[in-house]
């Protein structure tokens, strides 16, 4: 950005962070869990728009754990550093750290690694703490915590208390629930019953707010982004007769017609 400013260009900034997905008690557990599981464990977590942390209640969080272990197993097999399908930690920095964050809540099903590979399975926390390191840092790996919360009302609340988000996920049943998670939350992204296909689309911009950054890029948003969208009115030369009535001094008529004019969305008088 201080280079950017130096000569008034503008930028985008996609930043990341902890991305929640809210899952309603109304779902179908595994269901959830196969789009969960894949978006999470996809290029083993290792994407700034995977869910980062679950928020459900407790019933919930009993149905969706097996769905989960059931949806890895169906993916990467019963022996998950066997298949090709998973990937492995970008650095040896970055797996001690995520070593780390295994140590926190209990382990409902992975949490086997090995460093000398870089290999950290398919992981799913259970009885997370707001306050655990887990929580307080983009996970950027094969990780999931599960938070639990009481309410829709509860979980809209965790969310709105923590940085934006650069993506929200919301499942249920009821459109209704979905459309009340996307209007009282804000984020730079959001998926209702789904993951992150929209990055797949051209069509549709990604980008952050607050923390989770600024502007909008992909297919002709990065076009716009970076393009300066100039006003060119044009009038014709001959219309000097017409151009009289926006002149002082102004009567009532006058007033009342650009007053008029002014207010008509359509209509170019000026």
């Amino acid at each position: 950005m201080a280079a950017a400013a130096k000569h008034l260009t503008p930028v985008t900034l996609e930043l990341g962070g902890k991305n929640p997905c809210y899952v309603d008690d109304d779902c179908d557990p595994q269901t959830v869990a196969n789009r969960v599981a894949f978006f999470r464990y996809f290029s083993c977590g290792q994407t700034c728009v995977a869910p980062d942390y679950v928020l459900c209640s407790p019933e919930m969080q009993g149905r969706l754990v097996p769905a989960l272990q059931s949806a890895i197993t169906r993916f990467y097999g019963e022996d998950p550093r066997s298949s090709p399908d998973l990937g492995r930690i970008i650095s040896d920095k970055h797996f001690q750290r995520l070593q780390g964050l295994l140590g926190c809540g209990c382990v409902a099903v992975g949490g086997q690694s090995d460093g000398s590979d870089r290999y950290i399975a398919p992981t799913v926390l259970v009885d997370v703490q707001e306050t655990e390191p887990v929580m307080r840092e983009e996970i950027f790996g094969p990780i999931l915590p599960i938070v639990n919360v009481r309410s829709l009302d509860e979980a809209i609340d965790f969310i709105n208390r923590r940085e934006k988000p650069l993506a929200l996920y919301a499942f249920s049943n009821s459109g209704q629930v979905v459309n009340q998670v996307l209007d009282q939350t804000s984020s730079g992204n959001f998926g209702g019953n789904e993951g992150f296909v929209y990055l797949t689309l051209s069509s549709m911009p990604l980008g952050g707010v607050g923390n989770g950054g600024m502007g909008r890029y992909h297919g002709k948003f990065s076009f716009d982004t970076f393009s300066h969208h100039r006003a060119c009115p044009h009038c014709h030369p001959g219309l000097g007769k017409l151009k009289q009535i926006i002149y002082p001094p102004y009567a009532n008529w006058h007033k009342k017609l650009m007053t008029w004019a002014l207010g008509a969305q359509g209509c170019t008088l000026l």
